[in-house]
């Protein structure tokens, strides 16, 4: 953690609606002029698309059926952890992009599913913003967790989560439903170990829950929808936290427990508002202090 120079970390599986949190913090940062260095969790992947997919017929010709983007095999771990730690001691760092698709790659004159060169982070930014898989990843090699001053976690009920990643693949990716119910089976032992874990050190979880029926996501044909949903929002330190001030802003939220608040899916990007402006205001407001 640094008082200098401050880092924010979203880290939540694929399909878990990260990218969401993400727009509601480029909005603050708009509004407050904050200038942030964005991390993309996927550029510390290990192989481009191409080289992936082949590792992954290479796996299984191997009889690994748990071959997967969630665990170290395949991540650059001591990678993401030195540059969280560079940029809070210098504010700067090693970075680089993955190219998505072809509007994306187009601007770097690349192939889709490659790398951009590795960079330095540029000079004089306020903060250093990850979003991605493994802004808390602890093992018995990195501890990547202790170095945000503010971790997020989003985790929607696991149902919901496999509709959210049905979806996106099926719509967006031209993938079958059994092929994605394949990627979510063989990833499981990662998620399971590499993913879940995590959320025991973020600081805040936002937990999408759906109030439909979600028995069976793989046949489900819509996301259930925000107004169809409640978010339930953990501290992991309540410390500090006016409850009774976000009670009275969200109409129909709830105490759940003394470190809980539940409010409805449609004011969750409200919530996110109120409870994150403070946490930029005060980390600018240390950042001046130490300087």
């Amino acid at each position: 953690m640094s008082a200098r120079h401050p880092i924010i970390a979203i880290t939540g599986s694929s399909g878990a609606g990260t990218t969401s949190v993400t727009r509601t913090f480029e909005n603050i940062f708009r509004r407050e002029g904050v200038n942030a260095a964005v991390i993309e969790g996927d550029s510390f992947h290990r192989h481009d698309r191409a080289e992936m997919k082949l590792r992954l017929v290479e796996a299984e010709k191997a009889g690994n059926k748990n071959f997967s983007h969630f665990g170290p095999e395949n991540n650059l771990f001591p990678e993401l952890e030195a540059l969280f730690r560079d940029y809070a001691t210098t504010g700067s760092g090693r970075r680089r992009k993955y190219l998505h698709d072809t509007e994306e790659a187009a601007r770097y004159k690349q192939s889709p599913g490659t790398f951009t060169p590795w960079e330095d982070v540029p000079a004089n930014t306020d903060l250093l913003f990850y979003e991605g898989l493994h802004g808390a990843v602890v093992t018995p090699e990195v501890n990547i967790a202790q170095h945000p001053d503010l971790l997020v976690g989003v985790v929607p009920v696991i149902n919901l989560e496999w509709i959210q990643k049905l979806y996106r693949d099926k719509k967006q990716r031209g993938y079958s439903t059994e092929a994605v119910t394949d990627t979510i089976l063989r990833r499981m032992p990662d998620y399971v170990n590499y993913i879940c874990p995590q959320f025991n050190h973020t600081h805040v979880n936002f937990q999408r829950v759906p109030m439909v029926d979600t028995s069976n996501p793989f046949i489900a044909r819509d996301i259930p929808s925000a107004d169809e949903s409640m978010v339930v929002i953990r501290f992991a330190n309540p410390k500090g936290i006016d409850f009774q001030y976000l009670r009275s802003m969200i109409g129909d939220s709830f105490m759940s427990r003394a470190n809980t608040i539940v409010v409805p899916g449609g004011k969750m990007e409200l919530a996110m508002q109120l409870i994150f402006t403070p946490f930029v205001w005060r980390m600018m407001d240390r950042q001046k202090k130490a300087s």
